[in-house]
């Protein structure tokens, strides 16, 4: 990766994290912007463009990278992503109870498996519907293991069976769906002006799907990140209406997700070229 992408991306990662979780410690703080760095470019260096011209090259490290996901021994020696994915996760095994780390090492899981969906349809983002997509996008957009950080990160912890247990999955999923349509807006240009096929995204396939032109598509996917910000604040609200608990904390911790995500899109990592 060139020295200014790097930059670039160290930056946005590092601000973006500080945005998410404001008041946690300084070491929880740094493992939490490592791991998302990690996330970002390895998607960067192997998703992206490159798995749409050989999603077999991504699928032989998310093998890989599955394996240090279930903690197995390696059989060859590990590329350098996988020696740092195992050397975070030891590190934040550490520092969170079992049950967050089956939680966050689930979503990385996800998002492995997101990457390798949409690498498959990176050349011809028209075969995936609107319904599909809505599905997957939650998975490659990194928001789910954000969430899934936020316990770790702020030390508290969600019981594992709780009757609020939906509830949180469905808060979640909101803030996921919100995160990514609207990185969606933000990258748009920028996607579209490195690749003659249409970005896989929300404007692109309501276009296709219900035959509209750009500025209309664009014009309903802010409709419906609209919509879904009302959704996940009511959520939220749910979450935390029984007064100062965990689930509160998580709500919270939602909430300043959310934030980083809507702060992220005015970085220069998303302008057009």
């Amino acid at each position: 990766m060139p020295a200014d992408e790097l930059h670039t991306l160290c930056g946005i990662t590092s601000q973006g994290i500080a945005r998410a979780f404001p008041t946690t410690d300084l070491d929880s703080l740094l493992l939490a912007a490592e791991l998302f760095l990690w996330l970002v470019a390895f998607d960067d260096t192997h998703g992206e463009m490159n798995a749409a011209a050989d999603p077999a090259a991504l699928a032989g490290h998310i093998d890989e990278l599955t394996g240090v996901l279930a903690d197995n021994t390696p059989m060859t020696p590990p590329g350098p992503f996988t020696a740092a994915l195992r050397d975070l996760l030891a590190r934040i095994r550490d520092s969170a109870t079992p049950n967050q780390y089956r939680t966050l090492t689930g979503h990385l899981h996800g998002n492995l498996l997101g990457l390798l969906w949409e690498a498959h349809h990176l050349n011809d983002p028209t075969r995936v519907s609107l319904h599909t997509y809505r599905t997957m996008r939650p998975l490659t957009v990194f928001a789910r293991t954000l969430t899934a950080l936020a316990p770790i990160a702020l030390s508290y912890e969600l019981p594992e069976r709780h009757g609020a247990a939906d509830l949180v999955d469905r808060a979640e999923s909101a803030v996921a769906r919100l995160a990514g349509w609207v990185n969606d807006l933000a990258s748009y240009s920028r996607e579209a002006s490195r690749n003659p096929v249409p970005p896989l995204s929300l404007p692109t396939l309501l276009m296709h799907e219900r035959r509209l032109q750009l500025p209309e598509a664009f014009t309903t996917a802010v409709g419906m990140c609209g919509e879904q910000a009302v959704a996940a604040r009511a959520l939220m609200d749910e979450l935390s209406a029984d007064g100062p608990s965990q689930f509160t904390r998580h709500a919270q911790a939602l909430e300043h997700i959310v934030h980083a995500f809507i702060w992220h899109i005015d970085h220069d990592r998303y302008a057009t070229p």
